[in-house]
C-alpha cells in the first residue's frame, strides 16, 4: 500500500511541475539564491507578469 501512495505522491508532484503550479515557489528559491537587488515581486504580480510574458511570446502553445 505505501508503495502506491509513493507512486501517486509521485505522480502528483510530476504534474504539478508539468502545469508550472510550483513556478512562483521556484521564482522565491532563485530570487534569494541569486541575490537580486530588486524587491521580489508578490504572488499576484508574479502571476501576472508570466501570463502577460506567455501572451506576448506564445512559443509552441496550441491556443
Amino acid at each position: 500500500m505505501t508503495a502506491v501512495v509513493g507512486h501517486l505522491r509521485g505522480f502528483v508532484r510530476f504534474f504539478r511541475d508539468v502545469m508550472g503550479e510550483d513556478a512562483y515557489r521556484k521564482y522565491q528559491a532563485h530570487h534569494a539564491a541569486s541575490g537580486c537587488s530588486g524587491p521580489m515581486l508578490s504572488e499576484r504580480e508574479f502571476w501576472r507578469d508570466k501570463m502577460d510574458r506567455q501572451d506576448a511570446n506564445p512559443g509552441g502553445r496550441c491556443c
